[in-house]
């Protein structure tokens, strides 16, 4: 494969494993608590990479770059794993899918106050409509109870979550590789989760053979190696544009959903993805003086 598309391979193949991962949190839920489950799943991936760099030696980072690591993989690997889990327990994969990929505008809204990016038109009108769309699933609740509300807010909170590791990681890849950034972000998740220990092990003695062969899925997959060829594919562009991959996401969780779990989400709870997802589309797109400027360039 040429070297200028492994980028897009790693991304693509990131995509299609993390959106397996909300089918299988989806149906191990069941056997498993919130915590015991990511605390299973990042046991797995640490081991896996932990393997992966032994295997090509690759040295810890140090200083401000291991606290970016560290930072991000509190956040992200730990933090963003139970509430996922928590928040699946209230709604269908489908809909948490779409909850969290409003991640990207929340990623373009700190780069405008931190980076100085600033807030072009058609970020604020995407924030707009995305913003519209949460509204749509929310009130679109199977039955608008207390359950359904508290999955929408959690579903929010994975999306905040998401966005600041996928800062902190941009960040901690300039000076860190991908495969020990991936590892020691994994392995400071996990020892994040290590409350949730002894719950695991009772959990385990008692789940199916199913529910133990997802989360160990969960593990190798989703993680060791989603993470590893999503770090990869950050490392070579921008965050932003990153992000807006993940965009795919939900259609596939919804697919797989459906056919291998039953389950659809609503007409609103649809409705409001297609607004959230529109939103983020609309986040993206670069103003057309911004787009003029660039086509004028000289090319160098």
């Amino acid at each position: 494969m040429p070297p200028r598309n492994l980028a897009p391979a790693a991304a693509l193949v990131t995509v299609l494993l993390w959106a397996s991962a909300f089918v299988v949190i989806r149906a191990a839920g069941d056997a498993f608590s919130p915590g015991s489950l990511a605390f299973l799943r990042l046991l797995v991936g640490t081991a896996a990479l932990g393997l992966l760099a032994v295997r090509y030696r690759r040295p810890v980072p140090r200083g401000r770059a291991l606290g970016y690591v560290l930072g991000y993989g509190v956040l992200w690997f730990a933090a963003y794993t139970v509430v996922l889990n928590w928040a699946e327990r209230h709604l269908d994969a489908g809909t948490a899918a779409l909850l969290v990929n409003i991640a990207p505008i929340l990623v373009a809204v700190v780069a405008g106050v931190v980076f100085g990016d600033g807030f072009p038109r058609p970020l604020v009108l995407g924030l707009v409509v995305a913003f519209a769309g949460v509204v749509v699933i929310a009130v679109g609740g199977d039955d608008g109870g207390v359950a359904d509300s508290l999955g929408i807010v959690l579903g929010v909170v994975t999306a905040v979550l998401y966005s600041a590791g996928v800062l902190l990681q941009k960040v901690a890849l300039r000076t860190v590789d991908a495969v020990t950034a991936t590892w020691v972000a994994c392995a400071a998740g996990l020892v994040a989760t290590v409350p949730f220990a002894p719950q695991a092990v009772g959990e385990i003695a008692d789940a199916p053979a199913g529910a133990v062969v997802g989360a160990v899925f969960l593990g190798l997959g989703p993680t060791a190696v989603a993470f590893t060829t999503w770090a990869y594919a950050l490392a070579r562009t921008d965050a932003g544009r990153m992000a807006a991959t993940t965009l795919c996401v939900p259609a596939i969780a919804v697919l797989l959903s459906w056919v291998t779990l039953g389950e659809v989400p609503t007409v609103w709870g649809l409705l409001g993805g297609v607004l959230a997802l529109a939103g983020v589309a609309i986040s993206r797109r670069r103003p057309r003086v911004a787009r003029l400027e660039t086509e004028l360039q000289p090319v160098r």
